[in-house]
């Protein structure tokens, strides 16, 4: 295989590793990007700054894919699903790489509003007609805070949304956060 044909297949295969990575995006990007371009065992790679910008977009696009898995009601009760807690974590998470990267996140926080909105709707829905009990294992403090941060006032949110949170939490409201 030609050096060109080899580049292109390292390079390819790691954008596919940070697309595709776990719950924390930015931790397989580091990787991918030491591995291609430090690590002795890698292929030594010197990689363009839009090639490094790919492999950072890619890493948006997993937190993002991520944040959808954990507001799309129909995983609740499928083992990928992590609840709104972790969907506020990894909100802050990609916020906080967007910025560093200076990314807009303005289209992103648009997308997850309303999915925000249609998650809350279908829970509300479900637990007041008794279909299921609520899967909301974040704070009612945590909720709203997450709502703002997305451009929404509590007033925008579905009616009977407080009820869903549970009294005692796990999460709680973290000095800095939001």
């Amino acid at each position: 295989m030609k050096q060109a044909d080899q580049y292109s297949s390292d390079f390819h295969d790691e954008l596919l590793i940070v697309r595709h990575s776990g719950e924390i995006p930015e931790v397989a990007l580091h990787g991918a990007l030491f591995f291609l371009s430090s690590d002795p065992e890698g292929p030594g790679l010197t990689l363009s700054p839009a090639e490094i910008l790919e492999l950072k977009k890619m890493a948006v696009e997993r937190y993002r894919e991520i944040i959808k898995r954990d507001l799309n009601p129909e995983n609740r009760d499928k083992g990928i699903y992590r609840g709104l807690a972790r969907c506020i974590v990894n909100w802050q998470r990609m916020e906080a790489f967007c910025l560093k990267e200076d990314f807009t996140v303005a289209p992103l926080r648009k997308e997850t509003a309303d999915r925000l909105i249609s998650f809350i709707n279908k829970e509300t829905a479900d637990v007041l007609r008794k279909i299921r009990s609520s899967s909301v294992n974040c704070a009612r403090v945590d909720l709203e805070k997450f709502a703002k941060n997305l451009g929404l006032e509590p007033e925008d949110l579905p009616g009977g949304w407080p009820e869903l949170c549970p009294c005692k939490c796990l999460m709680t409201s973290k000095p800095g956060g939001f």
